[in-house]
């Protein structure tokens, strides 16, 4: 597998780097603990919001630091938890008068890091808090996880958040309000192929050329069966069947909906995928009120997809709808 690499250990830092360099005034690389926030964080007026979980997964988290999202994120390496003095510093220093947010992603790794840097600077005076993120329908454990995974509806959490903040939310409310956008976010991947960690240099997984792995996790990890590959349209009422009848989502709802790239597939694909969920949804009769598609939350180069579905309401609505200012630009 050919990649843009020079040493392997040096991926993550050289990515952040680039990204600071990319926007100037904007966002700080802190490299003793692989922090991206932004210049302007933390602000006394409102709560500061941060997220780590592993790298490889891009844009999600360090490109979405930003006005109206996160205020720092302090990713491990690939795949990898980030080290508890990551956590612990960046909670230090993003602290505010109205307290510091983390979102968790739910794996293990995460979990702890962020569980145990979150006691000792509690110890050290910081006011902190935690959402956990949980939207994965395809398996109920995995490799990295007790109980479900946090994959692609991470977005809509940090988005509502972060707007939220912006307005000068507090703690409370700011916990509510994230665990009430996770309660209504459901998702389901699936992969083509695997994927190549630029330390291995091979790949994750061995996935036959007529082979699909449903359910897939965004770190490679098994999901619920591998099987010969089917069309667009199958596999695309295959993954909103899982989702829609998870919460469930019924008749009348408003949703946003989500086609996310793995990293590897085309955009044309994924709007191919997009077109058969979104008439598939109207329909159920269920409204399409809000649309994402592109890459969200990825897996390095994986080739596959995931779809998300969030239940929209009158408030969620008005908050994705808030500006955000982030490294990630649409032209």
């Amino acid at each position: 597998m050919k990649k843009f690499v020079n040493d392997p250990k040096d991926f993550v830092p050289e990515m952040l780097k680039g990204i600071a360099l990319a926007n100037p005034g904007t966002i700080k690389y802190v490299p003793e603990y692989n922090l991206i926030m932004r210049t302007d964080a933390p602000r006394d007026d409102k709560v500061s919001i941060i997220q780590g979980s592993g790298s490889g997964h891009e844009p999600a988290h360090v490109m979405i630091v930003g006005k109206g999202m996160l205020d720092a994120a302090c990713p491990g390496d690939v795949f990898a938890a980030p080290p508890m003095d990551y956590v612990l510093e960046t909670s230090k220093l993003l602290d505010t008068p109205k307290g510091v947010l983390h979102i968790i992603n739910n794996y293990t790794g995460d979990r702890m890091a962020f569980d145990m840097g979150r006691e000792m600077a509690e110890a050290e005076g910081v006011k902190i808090a935690t959402v956990i993120v949980d939207d994965d329908v395809a398996v109920k454990d995995s490799t990295y996880t007790v109980g479900r995974r946090g994959v692609a509806g991470n977005f809509f959490v940090i988005k509502a958040l972060g707007a939220a903040a912006e307005q000068g939310a507090d703690l409370d409310a700011l916990v509510a309000l994230g665990e009430r956008v996770n309660s209504v976010s459901r998702t389901m991947g699936m992969a083509l192929t695997s994927c190549t960690p630029p330390a291995k240099g091979s790949p994750l997984f061995d996935l036959g050329d007529d082979e699909m792995e449903m359910g897939v996790g965004i770190h490679g990890e098994p999901g619920r069966r591998r099987e010969k590959l089917a069309s667009a349209d199958a596999i695309t009422d295959e993954l909103l069947e899982a989702v829609a009848s998870d919460l469930p989502f019924e008749k009348g709802d408003d949703v946003a909906l989500m086609i996310n790239g793995l990293g590897g597939t085309p955009i044309s694909e994924l709007y191919i995928l997009y077109g058969r969920a979104h008439e598939q949804l109207e329909g159920r009769g269920i409204n399409v009120k809000r649309n994402y598609v592109g890459e969200y939350c990825t897996s390095l180069d994986m080739a596959g997809a995931s779809l998300t579905l969030v239940r929209l309401d009158d408030e969620l609505n008005s908050l994705l709808d808030a500006p955000a200012e982030i490294p990630i630009r649409t032209f």
